[in-house]
């Protein structure tokens, strides 16, 4: 998470929300030899205290064992670096801004059984985001397949105990020196999700 408070000036609600919208991130966890990395879909509960996910039986993470584990949930949004040039002020350095929420907690193996339930849950909610379309449930599978491939998953549970976020959105920059610098990211900017992360910056409220 960035160091400077005005870019961390925002509620663990927002944060949640921005998670749970997202359903992609980065999940770490020690293990022997260092941290393992894995990059999961998960879904977060109504009030933001869970997430369910699972993984293939063969991760390094599901071989660290049954119990519970620390773990960190990294979840990104768009970023875009920004030139100098952009701000029309003298004296700028160049930057990065970029949208990061960290969900810490504690991850769990349930047991095998509520690995079907689970993963009809997470379809229906990604399945529900799509255009119009009958939805996908593992139904359109014959037994036999869906069996074998339940076999070869694990579901787990991550319970939240903290969630930080840094929202660098030129908070610290004059109001027009934030604005020329989102409309010439749109222009010629490089990143990921630069339009959107243009409009977060233009659209920013200093209330």
């Amino acid at each position: 998470m960035h160091p400077n408070p005005v870019f961390r000036d925002i509620g663990s609600a927002q944060n949640i929300a921005f998670a749970r919208n997202r359903g992609f991130g980065v999940l770490v966890v020690n293990g022997e030899g260092g941290p393992h990395i894995s990059h999961i879909p998960f879904l977060l509960n109504d009030d933001g205290t869970a997430a369910e996910l699972h993984l293939v039986r063969s991760n390094p993470i599901v071989r660290i064992g049954e119990g519970v584990h620390q773990a960190t949930l990294l979840v990104s949004g768009p970023d875009s670096y920004v030139s100098p040039d952009w701000y029309g002020v003298a004296e700028q350095v160049p930057t990065w801004n970029y949208i990061a929420v960290h969900l810490t907690g504690k991850l769990e193996q349930l047991p095998q059984e509520v690995m079907h339930e689970m993963l009809d849950r997470q379809t229906a909610a990604y399945e529900a985001q799509l255009l119009p379309k009958t939805p996908w449930t593992t139904a359109k599978m014959s037994p036999e397949v869906l069996d074998r491939m339940m076999r070869m998953i694990v579901p787990f549970r991550f319970t939240l105990t903290a969630v930080d976020g840094t929202w660098k959105l030129g908070q610290n920059k004059p109001d027009k020196a934030r604005k020329s610098a989102a409309q010439e990211m749109v222009a010629g900017g490089i990143g990921s999700e630069v339009e959107t992360l243009a409009a977060m910056m233009r659209d920013l409220d200093h209330g």
